[in-house]
C-alpha cells in the first residue's frame, strides 16, 4: 500500500485489458479495484459479500435476477450501486466504461456461482 496519493487516471492508463481489475489500494480487509470494461461480463453471484460499483467514466448496466424478476440498473459517471450478496448479476458496458469496485480482498471477479466463462473474461482476485 502506498503512503502517497494514487492517481486513478494513471492506474487506468497503465493497462489495456478489459474485465481485468487492478487493485489500487486496500482499506482494512477490502480491495479498492479499478477496471476497464466493454461488452458483457457473465451472470454471477457473490454468496458472502455485497459488490460496490462506482462509474468513473462511461455508462455501466447491471442486470439483476431478483425474487421479483429481472431488472437492469443503469449507472452513469459519478453514480454508485451496490449489488447485495447472493444476487445474480451481469455487468455490461456497450460503449465501454471505467469503474471502481470495493470488495473484500480475495473476492473473485466471477463470483462464487457463475455461467461458463468466455475467453474475454479473466478470472482474478485483482492484479
Amino acid at each position: 500500500m502506498s503512503d502517497l496519493p494514487i492517481s486513478l487516471g494513471d492506474v487506468l492508463a497503465s493497462f489495456e485489458a478489459l474485465w481485468s481489475p487492478r487493485i489500487v489500494t486496500r482499506v482494512n480487509d477490502y480491495d479498492v479495484r479499478v477496471a476497464k470494461v466493454e461488452g458483457e461480463h457473465i451472470w454471477h453471484a457473490h454468496d458472502n459479500t455485497d459488490e460496490f460499483f462506482l462509474v468513473l467514466d462511461g455508462r455501466l448496466l447491471i442486470s439483476l435476477r431478483e425474487a421479483t424478476g429481472e431488472r437492469t440498473v443503469t449507472l452513469s459517471r459519478g453514480e454508485v450501486f451496490t449489488v447485495p450478496k447472493g444476487v445474480e448479476h451481469k455487468p455490461s458496458a456497450p460503449d465501454g466504461a471505467r469503474i471502481l469496485m470495493f470488495e473484500p480482498t480475495g473476492t473473485p471477479s466471477t463470483g462464487d456461482r457463475h455461467e461458463e466463462i468466455p475467453a474475454h473474461i479473466e478470472v482474478t482476485t485483482g492484479h
